[in-house]
């Protein structure tokens, strides 16, 4: 990880943080898929299997319980990512919807602006 990127982040070298991403069918689901890639690709976290926890699979379980963070990006004030971690037990999490950063479900436009913009925040907290 860079040094730029290890100060965005503020993640250390030996800390396992985990990104969850709705991911879900709307444009909004897509734009935290998306933002959640990216912010793998820069070296802030792992994006993480959603379907694993949903799916009850005992290594994802027990990698994530194990996380020292935990970031959810969910699409809209559904919170699916955000109810299937807590369903599975896992509490100890921040989160954060797309639509309360002002794009609106089924009128927005997956671009590297809007990408980024999501990415950043969730950067931000870490």
């Amino acid at each position: 990880m860079s040094d730029k990127n290890k100060e965005i982040c503020r993640i250390s070298d030996d800390e396992v943080v985990l990104t969850f991403a709705c991911s879900g069918g709307a444009d909004v689901g897509h734009l935290s898929d998306q933002a959640a890639r990216l912010m793998m690709k820069e070296g802030c976290g792992k994006m993480f299997c959603l379907a694993g926890i949903g799916g009850d699979v005992e290594g994802i379980l027990k990698t994530t319980k194990d996380a020292d963070k935990i970031l959810v990006i969910d699409g809209c004030p559904v919170d699916c990512a955000k109810k299937t971690l807590e369903r599975a037990g896992i509490s100890e999490f921040d989160q954060f919807e797309v639509t309360a950063l002002g794009f609106e479900k089924g009128k927005t436009t997956v671009d590297e602006s809007s990408i980024r913009r999501v990415a950043d925040h969730g950067k931000s907290l870490l």
